[in-house]
């Protein structure tokens, strides 16, 4: 690239906190939100469980302002962001409740202002949802964020709300039962006088909207339009604005790691202790986060996260829906990136083999120049890719499904909620007059990457659609991939596992297009 201009030095990251502006000195580009809060804030309500984004003891809440002066509230871990991506944020935790709530009452005395919660945590208490208290924290932010961001959820939306939630002390029972509860104890405070954080959804918008412009204004007044790089610790952590700031970056600086959520590079830091060296962090690229949905199908941009696309593909292909349900937590939706999970590439990564099926694209960039690769092409080995150096993802494409076309997407774990994939399938098939014309078998946990299962597809391509062709590609699959045994699973389950939902699938098509078994096992006997 023509230009070799580097971002400017910024002093101090700066997010809000209660209303005030915090500012770190010198953060090290890998110290945790987690860790500024224990070990620098005094915040010690903010728990440590898990330290990998799984058991939701850490638990907060992070507030950006829209461009309309919208305020965006989202529940993160916070065990596993890293402190610099705050910056032009504000942050709230469980003791923000309690001040806020301390504060929204002058009239009470001084003994009652010490004792008085948040709807949110006296929802907690009376239905005796607090089990033994460590946890608890991190269950009030995820009915928190529930709180501010839906009106009246459904049994479904409070479990979602809550998947990331995992202690078991006492039962979901009191702390569901405190979901519904909080919004009637919501409306009990004055509106004249309440603070920000008291309205819920359910709240008059006018309520709301005045509560929030002081909090919109100061978020405001807190982003840089310019790319920085925050320095510590003897590395950098820079923060373009722009898509070409940020091609600029990564090819003067190939080696620095890229972070977008932080969901998985998180826990090279928490669990395998690994220096990162420089980051550049994709979340502040204007544009990046874009979701473009069109009559032929959906561009999703690196920095979109997992939740805020959600819709959009859910548009598209709502086969998708109880896989990306299930897609890790609603915390660490909030946070990760679809682009991000295709571009760590895990075998057991859950978007993959789906998005394979379906024939997406990546669009990649290196300096002012973009390719397009199909995503089944772009994995060359275990965690290997075909990224070039200085190149990233820019954006993925996913097409809709051609008319006749029938996908399935499937994602088999020991737990329903929050847990990681044995065995994850996507399947897209076409037929003709009873004839497979195409189809596109794709597979997660059975190889070193995720991909098709040529032999099986083989099987199927131009045959009847019988009970015949179904078992041939069931059988086909021995040809295709030689799992191994792992503490996720055994080769021989994750084979049986494999070969039941590809059974599954072909059966489930074989009905909706009204070619019952039945009556093809006759056909054959003829």
């Amino acid at each position: 690239m023509p230009s070799s201009a580097e971002p400017i030095p910024a002093a101090r990251v700066q997010f809000l906190l209660d209303g005030a502006v915090v500012a770190l000195d010198a953060v090290a580009p890998d110290r945790t939100v987690l860790q500024v809060l224990r070990e620098d804030l005094g915040r010690v309500g903010t728990k440590e469980g898990c330290a990998e984004g799984d058991c939701g003891a850490c638990t907060v809440v992070m507030v950006e302002a829209t461009a309309q002066g919208e305020l965006l509230q989202k529940s993160v871990n916070a065990c596993i962001q890293f402190a610099a991506t705050l910056d032009g944020k504000a942050l709230v935790t469980v003791e923000s409740l309690t001040a806020c709530a301390r504060s929204d009452s002058p009239g009470l005395a001084l003994t009652d202002r010490k004792s008085a919660l948040h709807p949110v945590q006296q929802a907690m208490v009376d239905c005796h949802g607090s089990q033994c208290g460590f946890c608890t924290p991190g269950f009030v932010m995820s009915l928190f964020a529930l709180y501010r961001n839906c009106a009246a959820p459904s049994h479904a939306q409070i479990n979602d709300a809550l998947a990331g939630n995992l202690c078991r002390c006492t039962g979901y029972r009191p702390i569901i039962d405190a979901a519904r509860a909080m919004y009637a104890l919501g409306q009990d405070g004055p509106p004249a006088t309440s603070h920000w954080l008291l309205p819920s959804a359910a709240s008059a918008p006018s309520l709301r909207d005045a509560a929030s412009q002081p909090v919109a204004e100061q978020l405001a007044a807190l982003q840089r339009t310019e790319a920085v790089v925050f320095e510590g610790g003897g590395r950098r952590f820079f923060r373009p604005r722009t898509l070409d700031e940020l091609a600029q970056l990564r090819f003067n600086h190939p080696d620095a790691r890229l972070l977008a959520g932080g969901t998985d590079v998180g826990l090279w830091v928490t669990k395998q202790h690994r220096d990162l060296g420089d980051l550049i962090y994709l979340g502040a690229v204007e544009g990046l986060d874009e979701i473009v949905l069109s009559a032929n199908g959906l561009r999703i941009g690196a920095a979109a996260t997992l939740e805020a696309a959600r819709p959009a593909l859910n548009d598209v292909h709502p086969e998708l829906g109880e896989l990306y349900r299930r897609f890790a937590s609603l915390p660490v939706r909030n946070a990760g990136t679809l682009v991000g999970n295709l571009a760590n590439g895990s075998p057991i990564g859950d978007s993959m083999p789906a998005l394979i099926a379906l024939g997406a694209e990546l669009t990649l960039r290196q300096g002012v120049s973009t390719r397009v690769v199909a995503l089944e092409s772009f994995y060359l080995g275990y965690m290997k890719n075909a990224m070039q150096r200085g190149e990233f993802i820019q954006s993925v494409w996913i097409p809709r499904p051609a008319s006749g076309v029938r996908f399935s997407a499937y994602k088999i774990s020991k737990r329903f909620d929050q847990d990681i994939s044995a065995v994850s399938a996507g399947f897209a098939i076409s037929l003709h007059e009873g004839i497979v014309s195409e189809a596109r078998l794709a597979f997660g946990g059975m190889d070193a990457i995720a991909r098709r299962a040529p032999a099986a597809e083989q099987a199927l391509l131009g045959a009847p659609f019988d009970t015949r062709a179904i078992e041939a590609a069931v059988n086909a699959l021995a040809l295709d991939f030689k799992p191994i045994d792992d503490m996720r699973a055994s080769a021989r389950y994750r084979m049986a596992v494999a070969q039941n939902l590809l059974r599954k699938c072909l059966i489930e098509t074989a009905q909706e297009v009204h070619l019952r078994l039945s009556e093809m096992d006759a056909r054959l006997a003829q």
